[in-house]
Formats: C-alpha cells, sequence, structure tokens
C-alpha cells in the first residue's frame, strides 16, 4: 500500500497500523504509540465498521462524522499499554489530538452511544467523540521552540481535580513570549479559484480580492458607537487606539468617537485603550493580533478555541500587552463552513424524510452517523455560520465566569470584526451547497 493512500480493514494491521502512526501528536515515545496503535487495531480487526470509522476520524482529523470506536471495558476501567495503565479514551485522545491533556479534561459528544463516562461495557475510544474541556486558570503560553504548552494550576495529585461537567466558557491566557518560526502562506487547493480564471492553482485571496478586507464597527455595552470602520486591503495592517486622529485609512481611533449615553464606568475604561491592538492580515486571508496596550484585551476567536482544544465559542482569551498571536486561520474556517452546511443540509433532508414516514437506514444519510442529533444539525443557520467569520474583542475588561459580566455585550468598550475574504467564501458556500427546505407532505 502506498503510503499516500488511506488503508482499509481489508488491509493488514502494519500497514493500518503504519498510516495512524502518521497523525499522531508526538507527545508519547515512537514506541509507546506504536504499541497503543497495535492493541487498538488488533482488538477491532473482527469489527471492521468500527476499524474504518476509526481510520476515516484519523486520517481526516475529524472532518467527517464517524461512529463509535468501542474496546471492551476492563474491571478498573484502564487500559495497560507497555507496562503503563490509563484510561483508554484519555489514552488514544493524547496519541492522537491533545498530547497535554489531563485525564478529566474530556467530554463526550452527544451523539457518542458508548463514552468512558456512559458505564457501558464497551468503551468509545474514539477521539473525535470527545471534546476538551480545559481546566480553570490555563496559561497558554509558546516554549522557546515555539510549541504551544498548556500549563493547569489544578494538575497536582494533592489537589482535587474539576469536573468536566462543571467546566463552560473559561478564560485562556495568552502572554507575550518569544515569536516562533514564521508561517509560510500557500494557496490551498480546497480555496475555490475565480471562475473562469486562467489558472486552477492561482490564490483565492488574489483572484478574488475584496475592496476592503475586514470592517470593524465599534460598541459601547450594547450599542454601537459611530460607524463602521472599514479597512481597505492596501493596509494590511491597521491599529485601533484610544487616540482622537480622524483620518481614517490604517488607523481606527475610538478617541474622536462621541455618545451621548456614556458612562463614567465606560469614560475610565476608554481611557485605558492608550495604544490599543493592530490588526494584520497575512496571506490569503489569516488575521494576528498585536496588543499595544498597556492592559489585556479579550478576544473571541473559534481558532484560537480550537488551538485550546475547545468548542467554538466556549472560552474567552486573555491576550496581555506585547503578545502577538494568531486568532483567525482562513482554511481552517472555510472547511468548518464546508463541513456544517453540509451536516444541516443532509439533516434536514433526513428530518424531511422522518417526517414523511420514510426513515432511512443506519450510514445512508448522506455519509451522517445516525445517531447524530438530527435536529441539532438541521437548526444550523446562516447566522450560526457568519459567525465563523467574526472576531470580538474587548478592551481592557474581560467577561465570563471569572468576571462579573457575562457576555461581551456588557463591557464597557468593544470591536466587532467582519472579515470579508471569509464572508465571501461562505457566500460561496451558501450557494453551492444550499440549505434545503422541508419537502410539502402530499
Amino acid at each position: 500500500m502506498s503510503i499516500t493512500n488511506t488503508p482499509t480493514s481489508n488491509d493488514a494491521c502494519l500497514s493500518i497500523v503504519h498510516s495512524l502512526m502518521c497523525h499522531r501528536q508526538g507527545g508519547e515515545s515512537e514506541s509507546f504509540a506504536k504499541r497503543a496503535i497495535e492493541s487498538l487495531v488488533k482488538k477491532l480487526k473482527e469489527k471492521k465498521d468500527e476499524l474504518d470509522s476509526l481510520i476515516t476520524a484519523i486520517t481526516t482529523n475529524g472532518a467527517h462524522p464517524s461512529k463509535c470506536v468501542t474496546i471492551q471495558r476492563t474491571l478498573d476501567g484502564r487500559l495497560q499499554v507497555a507496562g503503563r495503565k490509563g484510561f483508554p479514551h484519555v489514552v488514544y485522545a493524547r496519541l492522537w489530538r491533545w498530547p497535554d491533556l489531563h485525564k478529566n479534561e474530556l467530554k463526550h459528544v452527544k451523539y457518542c452511544q458508548y463514552a468512558f463516562d456512559l458505564k457501558c461495557d464497551n468503551v468509545c475510544v474514539n477521539p473525535y467523540h470527545y471534546e476538551r474541556v480545559v481546566s480553570p486558570c490555563i496559561d497558554l503560553t509558546i516554549s522557546p521552540s515555539g510549541q504551544r504548552l498548556v500549563k493547569d494550576e489544578y494538575d497536582y495529585d494533592n489537589q482535587q481535580s474539576h469536573s468536566s461537567s462543571e467546566s463552560h466558557l473559561q478564560t485562556i491566557q495568552h502572554p507575550p513570549s518569544r515569536p516562533g518560526p514564521q508561517e509560510t502562506f500557500s494557496s490551498p487547493a480546497l480555496l475555490p479559484p475565480l471562475e473562469g480564471s486562467s489558472s486552477a492553482s492561482t490564490s483565492a485571496f488574489s483572484t478574488i480580492t475584496p475592496e476592503y478586507w475586514c470592517s470593524i464597527a465599534y460598541f459601547e455595552m450594547d450599542v454601537q458607537v459611530g460607524e463602521t470602520f472599514k479597512v481597505p486591503s492596501t493596509c494590511p495592517i491597521v491599529t485601533v487606539d484610544g487616540y482622537v486622529d480622524p483620518s481614517g485609512g490604517d488607523r481606527f481611533c475610538l478617541g474622536q468617537l462621541s455618545n451621548v449615553h456614556r458612562t463614567e464606568n465606560i469614560d475610565r475604561a476608554r481611557l485605558h485603550i492608550g495604544k490599543g491592538v493592530q490588526l494584520e492580515c497575512k496571506g490569503e486571508g489569516d488575521v494576528w493580533v498585536r496588543c499595544l496596550s498597556d492592559h489585556a484585551v479579550f478576544v473571541q476567536s473559534y481558532y484560537l478555541d480550537r488551538e485550546a482544544g475547545r468548542a467554538p465559542g466556549d472560552a474567552v482569551h486573555k491576550i496581555y500587552p506585547s503578545a502577538y498571536i494568531k486568532v483567525f486561520d482562513l482554511r481552517q474556517c472555510h472547511r468548518q463552513m464546508q463541513q456544517q452546511a453540509a451536516t444541516a443540509q443532509a439533516a434536514a433532508a433526513a428530518q424531511a424524510a422522518a417526517v414523511a414516514g420514510n426513515i432511512p437506514g443506519p450510514g445512508s444519510v448522506g455519509g451522517i452517523a445516525p445517531a447524530i442529533s438530527l435536529s441539532a444539525a438541521a437548526g444550523i443557520g446562516v447566522d450560526d455560520l457568519r459567525r465563523l467569520c467574526i472576531l470580538r474583542m474587548s478592551f481592557v475588561k474581560g467577561w465570563g465566569p471569572d468576571y462579573p459580566r457575562q457576555s461581551i455585550k456588557e463591557t464597557p468598550c468593544w470591536i466587532e470584526i467582519h472579515l470579508h475574504r471569509a464572508l465571501q467564501l461562505l457566500d460561496e458556500v451558501l450557494h453551492t451547497m444550499p440549505i434545503a427546505d422541508p419537502q410539502p407532505l402530499d
């Protein structure tokens, strides 16, 4: 079997193990990883559909919905590999998703039927049937080598672990650190070129360049103040600060904006915006933030959520003064758009079939596992997809369970950034993959 080809359950164990080894995250030694993967593949050899689900989940990085992948539960619930014992779902989640995972940080997705904490005779070890719920007070820092490390102050044997079910919206901290190696930006095949373009490999960003790469709206509490500021594509770096220069261009000065309903608390917070933040558009549409202010800024970013192993919208990211961090990835956003639109379309079709009494059999709903909550998937709307293309950022004051403010709309001064290239791609996705209306009954 060529290493470029994805194996199936009919291939030899050695070929399957070799392919799955290529996707490990590197937190464990190669010998331990190989032993753990070999052990799992052998246990699944007689359950070909589950082995195929595992191969699909791992080789596509969870891009396609997959079924439970189960092994028998042991008496103490732990799996022994190479003389080490650990909870099986944690062992394989570390191997293929989060090498720095702690044992109490996993929460199963709703459609997982054999999740570890359901106490069934069989245990699902599909890493993409679990979400990471990070414990409170987490610092996401960068080591001198550029690798991200998660430090959890509760991760000690003599302290009580935090149950994943108690954790929801948490603040993840991003202190300043030495930057890692520079990223290179190439044009991925998944971004469509301009229709009629002479070269299919032409960069999507260069072929369909919006006049403005983003729009920035400024809010005080839940009220927009001033007009939306559009940043020309000729200005890949824009500064949002608390000063008063009205000339525009590559600088949005919030100090010049007046609001007759402004309170004393908002006035005080605005005084501390200072040099604010710098937003930088790189490559085809990735966005980085540099905090120039003397005070931290707080960001809602689906990209950072995913990097931290959180569900979208499940965390607030505190970016410290002088920190420079990526907050948006165009390619990842485009993949999410396509997946969510396809899932919603297939789920809506399945619901319509169910209402008509024509309930499809397993595996026949556009490749979506029947165990998925169809009503939840069909509930995905245009607004849900638009949120993928938006960043929100508050100055000085944070929100969430660590603060008295539960929503960004309760913070004194914040901005909402609409990313035009991402919105343009979303428009294309919605045109090519329309979410079907339920068909009328006869």
